[in-house]
């Protein structure tokens, strides 16, 4: 017979994690919230305490929860709002494991910053960060210095469109590739090329020319991964043989 699908055993910690689930959607439970302590939550789902632990500690790493040790009104998990430190975690561990290509990340990156930063543009976002990551960047002495604010300013762009999930997948692909945007900037030496690409990207959005930043932004992106996007314009300017390097960064 067709149209049968096999029955799907779940372990008692993620029957926990759905019911965890459900009731922050019923309850409309928020950032801040406590959920019950570990004793209260085992005899409520009839569960053993082992169950709640595992449970908290997948939510733990998913930057749902912060768990604490308490007792009383301090008892229980804390609701928290994480979601960026999670899928940075996801992207590095697939990306060593080279389940996702840089291509790949390089390509989620030019979508989601070309629709920022012509967002941005358009709707007059405040771009105090976005200056002062800027700012901070011309003055950086050293590589690390240079990525640090480096991201702060393209993670800006993404606040500045006033999308937060966008800003989560942002921050999560910059985070991603810190380590090697580092080594790039040491093999790099000159950024002056890359901080005239972050003035041009800065002045179209101050500017409010949405179709100006968001083609700013691309031809950033073509000069910091040369030959590792695979956007039209990457192919029609050529590859050149770098599609598995990070040699340059922006």
């Amino acid at each position: 017979m067709s149209g049968w699908q096999p029955v799907r055993r779940t372990r008692a910690f993620e029957d926990v994690i759905a019911q965890i689930e459900r009731r922050i959607a019923d309850d409309g439970l928020t950032v801040g919230d406590r959920l019950p302590g570990e004793r209260q939550l085992a005899e409520q789902l009839r569960v053993s305490r082992s169950s709640v632990r595992e449970a908290m500690r997948v939510l733990e790493t998913l930057g749902v929860v912060s768990s604490q040790v308490g007792r009383g009104p301090d008892a229980g998990a804390c609701l928290i709002s994480r979601p960026a430190d999670a899928l940075s975690d996801l992207l590095r561990l697939h990306l060593g494991l080279s389940n996702l290509s840089l291509a790949e990340v390089v390509d989620a990156r030019l979508m989601i910053e070309k629709w920022s930063a012509a967002h941005a543009a358009a709707h007059g976002a405040d771009l105090s960060a976005l200056t002062a990551a800027l700012e901070r960047m011309d003055a950086s002495t050293t590589a690390e210095e240079f990525v640090e604010h480096d991201t702060a300013f393209h993670v800006a762009i993404a606040e500045a469109s006033g999308n937060r999930l966008t800003t989560a997948m942002m921050l999560s692909l910059r985070d991603s590739l810190r380590r090697y945007a580092v080594g790039a900037v040491e093999r790099l030496g000159d950024t002056a090329g890359l901080m005239a690409d972050h003035h041009r990207i800065h002045r179209a959005i101050v500017a409010g020319d949405a179709a100006g930043a968001a083609a700013a932004v691309e031809a950033h992106l073509l000069r910091a991964y040369p030959g590792i996007s695979r956007s039209p314009r990457a192919e029609e300017e050529g590859p050149d043989g770098q599609h598995g390097r990070l040699d340059r960064v922006g």
